[in-house]
């Protein structure tokens, strides 16, 4: 098995095909596009797939070392000018194209209309521990 994080993207990455923000959806649209996360969710919990998942803020700052002794540097949450990212989910799957084939369902995920998003999701593997080396 391979976990595999799914980034969900407010912007940053390529426009979905129904690109309506969500703060101009209605409560019911936003209720079944949390439903179907959910029901998503639990469908891997039965299946030993979902390992957690967490939906975002859109708040957020940057924050850097400045040195020794020194408050750490910060960016200020300018959303507007940064990906944002809305939430993520990681799953545990026995392939790569296992984790595709989730990732393009969640991409279904109701919106405007209740017609299918499909947002574009971000795929990312976690890394492995790199194999050790005995003599």
């Amino acid at each position: 098995m391979a976990k595999y994080l799914l980034l969900k993207h407010y912007r940053g990455g390529p426009t979905p095909l129904h690109d309506v923000p969500m703060d101009q959806w209605t409560p019911e649209e936003i209720s079944a596009h949390v439903q179907y996360m959910r029901d998503f969710a639990a469908r891997l919990e039965e299946t030993g797939e979902f390992v957690e998942g967490q939906a975002l803020s859109p708040e957020g700052t940057f924050v850097r070392y400045d040195g020794e002794g020194r408050p750490p540097v910060t960016d200020g949450p300018f959303a507007e000018t940064k990906d944002l990212i809305a939430g993520w989910m990681v799953i545990d799957v026995d392939t790569y194209d296992r984790a595709l084939e989730l990732a393009g369902e969640l991409s279904a995920a109701p919106g405007v209309g209740g017609k299918p998003l499909h947002e574009w999701l971000e795929v990312r593997p976690f890394l492995t521990e790199p194999p050790t080396i005995s003599e």
